[in-house]
C-alpha cells in the first residue's frame, strides 16, 4: 500500500506519530511485550508443565500465536517511533514490508484449561492488535482512485476481508 498522496494525509500521519496517542500506544504495546515475555519465561513456563498433554499442546500453539502477534505489534510501533525520531521517512514507513499483516481469524483452537494469565495476555494482545490495525489502515490507506481498479488480487482480498475470510 502506498501512503495517501495528499499533503493533508502526510501531515495527518506525521502529526499522529508526534501525538500523545502514539506515545501512549507505544508504551502500552511495549509493556505488553515485556509482560508477556516475562510471563512465558517464568510463571507461564511453570504453569505449562502442570497442564494435561492436550492443554500443553494448546498452550504451545497459543503462546506461539501470541508471540507472533506481539512481534508484529512491536515492529509496527518501532517503525513509527523511527519516523517520530526522524530516523525514517514517513514514505519509507508506508512501504508494504512495514505494514501490519491482516489479523485473519486463523484456525480455532481450544483455550479451555489454559492458565488465566495466558488468556488475559491473549485478550489484551488481541485488543491492542485490533486498535493498531485500525490505526495502520487509517494512516496508510490509499486515496480513492489511487489503487488500480483492475487489480484482481486487490479485489479478491477486499471480498475475502468483507466476508471474514481474509
Amino acid at each position: 500500500m502506498a501512503l495517501r498522496a495528499s499533503e493533508n494525509a502526510n501531515a495527518g500521519a506525521a502529526a499522529f506519530v508526534q501525538s500523545a496517542l502514539f506515545a501512549r500506544t507505544f508504551r502500552e504495546g511495549m509493556a505488553l511485550v515485556e509482560e508477556t515475555a516475562s510471563y512465558l519465561d517464568g510463571e507461564g513456563r511453570a504453569a505449562s508443565k502442570a497442564l494435561t498433554r492436550d492443554s500443553a499442546m494448546s498452550y504451545a500453539g497459543a503462546s506461539m500465536r501470541l508471540t507472533t502477534q506481539l512481534m508484529q505489534i512491536a515492529s509496527w510501533l518501532l517503525v513509527l517511533r523511527a519516523v517520530r525520531e526522524n530516523e525514517m521517512a514517513l514514505a519509507e514507513a508506508a512501504e508494504p514490508k512495514y505494514r501490519l499483516e491482516a489479523a485473519g481469524g486463523g484456525e480455532d483452537y481450544d483455550l479451555s484449561g489454559l492458565p488465566e494469565k495466558l488468556l488475559m495476555l491473549i485478550e489484551n494482545a488481541g485488543q491492542l492488535y485490533g486498535r493498531i490495525a485500525r490505526l495502520d489502515a487509517d494512516i496508510f490507506k490509499p486515496e480513492a482512485g489511487e489503487e488500480s481498479g483492475g487489480d484482481v488480487a486487490l479485489q479478491q482480498r477486499a471480498l475475502m476481508e468483507a466476508f471474514g475470510r481474509g
